[in-house]
């Protein structure tokens, strides 16, 4: 059901009902792109099943699905279409179209053959936790994330979100589980991980179906390299790739999760998937994040800065000669 998340913290003041979510939903649904239309992006039922409910409660977490529809249109065809009428403008005038000329022809022939574009649909998981306060979205990209969140706070009347982030970065934790080869309890360190150069080459080293736990890892790290994902499973029961920007990818869950799941129809399935994947996934969250040092606490934070007393102001300098520098006193970290 989740293949991607990027995990946010929900401010504790929004607390709607669902049929609160699902009116404020209500207003944009997904309808199809039109001819001309390049994109779009609406609210569907997370079912799949035309009428259902837009918000799936499942066992007190909430379901959203966005879809999305976008007309594929090489850009190598809007480009021959839009030389052939420069051509054909240069034939009739004995002159080639000048820069806004040749920039309203693109767009003339962008609109001219969407009608005959292909269509792509994707969606998007939204899954809130409302009693741990998190909000997930299944998301392959931060940026496609980031324009979920912009259309949730537009739509969803007092949501307040922040993207979580950990007392210690992803990447120095994962550096230091495959130096010493100890990750968090729970957690077990995989086959594949990627390390990359911080210099100015961004050289990247790739490790697949290959053991971590090797000399030739460390000398990586000691070189200067740093982890930007690796592969981990926690308890046995899910697997996943864990980013140096706290994104959980290729989460897959194993056979031991779904021992006795008995099937049954298509909504019986929904429900059984929905109340597994929320079920392990809201433990193994907050233990990766206990194993990053624990949630930065923003509002702690803010609230230390505020209380330190403010500096002294520097009294102006007159005219009289300063000391020389070296006879000056060494500073105490000399």
């Amino acid at each position: 059901m989740f293949k991607n998340l990027m995990v946010y913290r929900v401010g504790l003041d929004w607390q709607p009902t669902i049929e609160q979510i699902e009116d404020s939903l209500a207003k944009t649904t997904f309808v199809e792109t039109g001819a001309t239309q390049q994109q779009s992006m609406g609210w569907a039922p997370p079912r799949g099943i035309e009428h259902a409910p837009l918000i799936e409660d499942i066992g007190g977490h909430w379901l959203l699905k966005l879809m999305i529809e976008q007309r594929v249109l090489p850009s190598s065809v809007v480009k021959r279409r839009t030389d052939e009428m420069a051509e054909r403008i240069e034939a009739e005038t004995g002159r080639k179209p000048g820069k806004k000329q040749t920039k309203d022809l693109k767009e003339q022939a962008t609109l001219e053959l969407l009608p005959m574009a292909f269509t792509k649909q994707s969606a998007i998981r939204v899954w809130i936790a409302p009693a741990q306060h998190l909000l997930m979205i299944d998301a392959g990209s931060a940026g496609r994330a980031e324009e979920v969140v912009t259309l949730l706070i537009k739509e969803l009347p007092g949501l307040n979100l922040h993207l979580i982030q950990t007392a210690e970065a992803p990447a120095s934790c994962m550096a230091a589980w495959l130096m010493d080869g100890v990750p968090p309890e729970g957690f077990t360190i995989d086959r594949e991980c990627e390390l990359k150069s911080v210099d100015e080459m961004k050289s990247v080293v790739r490790y697949a179906r290959h053991s971590l736990d090797i000399e030739e890892v460390r000398q990586h790290l000691t070189g200067g390299k740093s982890p930007t994902r690796l592969a981990m499973s926690w308890r046995d029961r899910v697997s996943f790739m864990l980013t140096d920007t706290l994104q959980i990818k290729k989460i897959s869950f194993l056979d031991v999760v779904f021992e006795g799941r008995e099937s049954g129809d298509k909504d019986e399935a929904f429900d059984a998937d929905a109340a597994i994947a929320t079920g392990e996934l809201c433990k193994l969250i907050p233990e990766l994040i206990d194993g990053l040092g624990g949630e930065h606490d923003f509002l702690a934070a803010g609230a230390a800065l505020a209380e330190q007393p403010a500096r002294p102001s520097v009294p102006a300098q007159d005219s009289a000669p300063q000391q020389p520098l070296a006879d000056a006193e060494p500073a105490p970290w000399d």
